[in-house]
Parts: C-alpha cells; sequence; structure tokens
C-alpha cells in the first residue's frame, strides 16, 4: 500500500520529482526519460508507465530557468524512444502472433481472428496507430496487436514515426509554452490528473457505444 501511494505521489507531482531527479542525474536523466517511454510504448507488460504527463512534466521543466534538461535534446530523445518502442512491440506481436494463434479450435484463437486483425490493420491502421498514441494502455497495445495482425512494415512504419511526431511535439511543446502560467504551477497535479482524464476519455466513448451497439 505505501509503494502504491508513492507511485500515485510521483503520477501526481512530476514536476517536483523531476527537478530533484534532474539536480541529481543532470543530462543523466535523458537516460532514464528514453527508457520510461520506450518501455511504455514497446512492452506490453508495462502499460502503467506514466506517457503524456511525463512529456508534459518534461517539457515544463525544460522552460525552467537554470534547467539542466533542455528541449531541444529532449525532443529528439523521446521522439527516438517513442518510434522504437513502437517497432519493438510491432515486431514483438509478429513473432509471438503464430504462437498465439493457431489452427486449433478456439473461440478466440484462430487464424480467422488473425486474418481479420490483418484486415482491419490493412483499412484503418494508420488512423489506429496514429489516435492510439494519445490514449494510455491504448497506445501499449496497439502496435502490439498490429503486429499479430501482420500489418504491412511500411504501412506501419509511416504512421508509427507520424504518430510519434504529433504526441511527443504537442505534450512536450505544451509543457514547454504553459510552464509559465500561474495554474500550471500552483496546480500542476490538477493538470495531470486533466491530462490523463483528457486522454482516457475517447477510449471510455469507444466502450460505450461498442456496449450500446452490441444491446442493439
Amino acid at each position: 500500500m505505501e509503494i502504491l501511494t508513492q507511485v500515485i505521489d510521483i503520477f501526481l507531482h512530476l514536476d517536483v520529482h523531476l527537478n530533484a531527479w534532474a539536480a541529481w542525474m543532470g543530462v543523466w536523466l535523458y537516460v532514464v526519460i528514453f527508457v520510461v517511454v520506450f518501455c511504455e510504448t514497446g512492452l506490453v507488460v508495462t502499460p502503467f508507465l506514466p506517457g503524456d504527463s511525463l512529456l508534459f512534466a518534461c517539457g515544463a521543466l525544460a522552460a525552467s530557468a537554470g534547467s539542466s534538461i533542455s528541449l531541444w535534446i529532449l525532443i529528439p530523445v523521446v521522439l527516438v524512444a517513442a518510434v522504437l518502442g513502437d517497432f519493438c512491440n510491432y515486431e514483438i506481436g509478429k513473432w509471438l502472433g503464430p504462437k498465439v494463434f493457431t489452427k486449433k479450435d478456439s473461440i478466440f484463437l484462430n487464424q480467422n481472428h488473425l486474418i481479420k486483425a490483418h484486415n482491419f490493420y490493412e483499412k484503418y491502421g494508420g488512423k489506429t496507430i496514429i489516435l492510439a498514441r494519445f490514449i494510455p494502455i491504448i497506445r501499449t497495445f496497439a502496435p502490439f496487436v498490429a503486429g499479430i495482425g501482420k500489418m504491412t512494415y511500411l504501412h506501419f512504419a509511416s504512421y508509427n514515426i507520424i504518430g510519434a511526431f504529433l504526441w511527443v511535439c504537442l505534450f512536450t511543446l505544451g509543457g514547454y509554452f504553459f510552464a509559465d502560467l500561474p495554474m500550471v504551477q500552483n496546480h500542476f497535479h490538477y493538470v495531470v490528473l486533466a491530462i490523463i482524464i483528457l486522454s482516457i476519455l475517447p477510449a471510455v466513448y469507444e466502450f460505450i457505444a461498442a456496449r450500446r451497439e452490441k444491446k442493439k
């Protein structure tokens, strides 16, 4: 319980913790940020890691006077981590696909589902990969499912890069340019909560819409 409380505190007060870590680690903080973003996007077992709020907090930290974090180093570092993370997740899904989906009779795991996933990503994959970047948890699983569905590599790569660029720039630059606002400075934890809530709203909407459609 105490560990959970500490994790929540870190999530809600990322600005304070990042300042402390920056003073302690210096440029090594870039490595930590890279690893967190890579794991959040590249490993299906770590969807709980902060993404949107971390980028926003890093952008805000880069805007503060005397900060050891440079926005022009931060953006390329995070962008590379986000792109490589999705590529890694895609390859894991592609590798696991033949092992997960077998020819044996199964309600969920069969070749028909694999073919449907492939067709879905070929038709809607671009929009799915880009929009998934802005939805926590979905962001982690979208490239994994794309790999399982064997979405064309070049098709996936192009939307992966576009989505990563939009995601990274929106949140890091958002934090950078809004960091001086009194509301952000005095109520950063509320800003983080707002970012999390706004990020999951599309997923909640789709879930409710799917439930209603199923009932019909």
